[in-house]
């Protein structure tokens, strides 16, 4: 394969495999030519769920400084069809076949671009796409027995509905929450919740296992903060927390301390 990067910034290059999606065959090209007809449009194809044509103009086109080539345009159809402030984004590559030596020349962007569509804006080509001295002469392939075979290959950018938004509080106000739990050797349930609190625009809870919880169970006291109503938020919605969870010592001595950050997703934060 070879390539070949111009100065309008087109991209050409060599390939065996017909395009995937259209081919458009044109015989009797010199009657076109002759008869100064402006443009033909091909019929509809679809990808990616959309209506396409090809917009070819054996002349050139002239008001996109075409003159002295052939200009190939790819249009999208049945934009009626559409909701409102639709658009969809495509980028293209076109195909003209080399009867000689059996193969198809292809252009496209040089950066390979993604084009927008949408209702201002309905077709995307290139005007200059082969000179016509280049694609007349007989040697290169390009117009066999005065036909040509143009084509051309789509792929179609869909936006998934998918999304996510990112939101990071530093130092939320009114980020302490103290839980006094009276009675404690006389707790005989597994664990305790303590009421809900606000911190950072989510409610929480502190969950407590006095005689510890998994393989601490029986050898320390266990402490985690847990989203309150877990069961009520979106499908695959998440929180990042940095947080300390300490237990006070009373008396005047040192605090015992552990600081965590974690994820805590809706499917996952259930104690």
């Amino acid at each position: 394969m070879s390539n070949n990067n111009d100065a309008v910034g087109v991209l050409r290059t060599i390939r065996d495999a017909q395009p995937a999606h259209y081919l458009f065959k044109i015989e009797s090209f010199s009657i076109l030519s002759e008869e100064k007809i402006e443009k033909y449009e091909s019929d509809d194809f679809e990808v990616g769920g959309y209506k396409w044509g090809l917009c070819f103009y054996p002349n050139g086109n002239k008001k996109r400084n075409g003159d002295g080539h052939i200009s190939l345009y790819l249009v999208i159809r049945d934009t009626d069809e559409l909701p409102p402030g639709w658009e969809v984004n495509v980028q293209f590559k076109f195909f003209v076949f080399d009867h000689v030596r059996d193969k198809y020349l292809t252009v496209q962007d040089a950066d390979c671009r993604t084009r927008r569509y949408h209702q201002m804006r309905t077709e995307w080509g290139i005007s200059k796409l082969i000179s016509l001295d280049t694609f007349k002469k007989s040697t290169n392939g390009y117009l066999l027995d005065d036909s040509c075979v143009l084509g051309v290959e789509v792929f179609v950018t869909k936006y998934a509905g998918k999304g996510e938004c990112l939101s990071m509080i530093k130092e939320p106000r009114g980020n302490t929450y103290t839980w006094k739990v009276d009675n404690f050797s006389a707790i005989s349930m597994q664990y305790l919740r303590s009421e809900e609190f606000n911190i950072g625009g989510r409610n929480w809870k502190l969950v407590l296992y006095p005689k510890g919880d998994a393989e601490a169970k029986g050898r320390s006291l266990s402490l985690y903060l847990s989203v309150a109503d877990c069961e009520k938020l979106p499908l695959n919605w998440k929180k990042y927390a940095r947080f300390k969870l300490r237990v006070r010592n009373q008396v005047g001595g040192v605090h015992q301390e552990r600081q965590g950050d974690l994820y805590i997703c809706a499917l996952s934060n259930a104690r």
